[in-house]
């Protein structure tokens, strides 16, 4: 994919540009997901402009990307379906969130944490391509963008952050990474249209009280990329704490199936999108998630109830 460079980006698909980083980023460590941001890139630039010249040739572009990936992982499950494929891109960026959620309450503030806070968000416009946002995943994108916007500014005038859902100030959180391959963030308040803007002064506090984060959740030892050196963090000193497996409902051992459960095919959907997200997580050896699931499906086929 890489051989097919696009054009120069249109100013009018500056609010794409994040995701296609993104996806350069990770095409060799998660094609997959490097797939879908591009997916929601080109579905973007359709909606934004698909008639000026240039950003008709860009499109094109993109999709000959598409079409190539699509070819190389033909076979991938998580590729030919939508609901694989959203599991695996949401866990992934549940993973980034975790990691950079852990970092920060433990009080670590680095690049590469912000980095993370700020890619877990765009991964969840990412998850737009699937349908509608849940609720959960709307509020982890906000307190995402939120924390990489005032952390950055924190360490920019030299303040220690405040770890936590605390602190929320009115700062706006532009990630200028023009240069290629830079991380650094310039952080500017600029005009609110642009949607890689994040104006957090127009968000209610009262909205991040209630987000249940687990603390210390599970953050896997190698998550984001390289993480710069001159933070005196090296990768190998981030190990994944001890995972606390969920206690199965010993109720699912004895329940009886009541003879006359009759399932829908809407149960069938979801019981199997129950099965997808639990070897999707397994597949990040999140044992926690993957058990959670699990019992949700084992249960709505049992009773017939979620």
């Amino acid at each position: 994919v890489g051989a097919m460079a696009l054009p120069p980006l249109p100013p009018q698909f500056k609010s794409i540009q994040h995701h296609l980083r993104t996806a350069q980023e990770l095409d060799k460590r998660e094609p997959v997901v490097a797939y879908y941001c591009r997916l929601y890139a080109m579905q973007t630039g359709m909606k934004i402009d698909s008639k000026t010249p240039e950003c008709r040739k860009f499109l094109s572009k993109l999709m000959d990307q598409l079409e190539a990936m699509k070819k190389q992982f033909g076979d991938n499950e998580a590729i030919t379906q939508e609901i694989v494929g959203s599991a695996h891109v949401e866990n992934y960026a549940l993973k980034m969130f975790l990691y950079a959620d852990n970092e920060d309450r433990a009080g670590q503030f680095h690049k590469n944490m912000i980095k993370s806070f700020y890619t877990a968000s765009l991964l969840i416009d990412v998850l737009t391509v699937f349908g509608e946002l849940s609720e959960e995943n709307v509020q982890h994108r906000k307190y995402a963008r939120w924390k990489a916007a005032y952390i950055h500014n924190c360490l920019k005038n030299g303040e220690t952050p405040q770890p936590g859902p605390i602190g929320m100030e009115g700062e706006g959180f532009d990630a200028e990474r023009e240069e290629a391959g830079s991380s650094s963030l310039h952080s500017g308040t600029t005009q609110p249209s642009s949607s890689s803007t994040y104006e957090a002064n127009n968000i209610p506090t009262s909205n991040y009280t209630g987000i249940h984060i687990p603390p210390g959740a599970h953050a896997p030892a190698n998550t984001p990329a390289e993480v710069p050196h001159n933070t005196g963090v090296t990768s190998n000193t981030i190990q994944p704490p001890p995972q606390n497996i969920p206690l199965v409902d010993p109720s699912l051992y004895n329940a009886q199936s009541a003879g006359e459960v009759r399932l829908t095919p809407e149960d069938f959907a979801r019981a199997q999108k129950y099965c997808k997200y639990a070897g999707s997580a397994l597949q990040y050896e999140d044992v926690s998630t993957a058990v959670q699931n699990l019992q949700k499906a084992l249960k709505l086929l049992i009773t017939g109830r979620e």
